[in-house]
């Protein structure tokens, strides 16, 4: 059985406080696998020769897939009772398959209501591929 990580609270996090390094392998799988499940059918997300004939050199991974990947960054280093409020992400690089997808975060400042707001970046072969902010209530006690 798999035991949820505990949350952090608000008093344990700092502002300026780094998040660790996470690596995600861009497989094709997962690529089309993340496309369909956002209802995103765009042969781009699914079909290598359609890409490559648009310019492309791949498959790459679409805009929701990224949005969740950086949402879920924060919230897997938050835990499971952090709130997500908010989520903005700007794309650069496309994220191709058979590529890695590195993300890094911190936290940028603390609202007066508790909201932190940590910025996450994410790297791959080409260069940066997203750049964004999650904004997150912690609980204020212990959990």
């Amino acid at each position: 059985m798999t035991t949820l990580p505990r949350t952090r609270t608000a008093p344990e996090v700092r502002v300026g406080e780094s998040l660790p390094e996470v690596r995600i392998e861009m497989t094709p799988t997962f690529i089309v696998s993340s496309a369909l499940a956002t209802r995103d059918f765009q042969d781009v997300h699914h079909d290598r020769d359609r890409a490559q004939a648009g310019g492309s050199a791949d498959i790459f991974v679409n805009i929701l897939t990224s949005t969740g990947l950086a949402q879920r960054y924060v919230t897997d280093w938050a835990g499971p009772e952090a709130l997500v409020r908010g989520v903005s992400v700007r794309l650069g690089a496309p994220c191709y398959a058979h590529d890695t997808l590195a993300l890094f975060g911190q936290v940028l400042s603390r609202a007066d209501d508790g909201e932190f707001e940590v910025e996450v970046l994410g790297r791959n072969g080409l260069g940066e591929h997203l750049r964004g902010t999650v904004r997150v209530a912690l609980p204020e006690g212990a959990s």
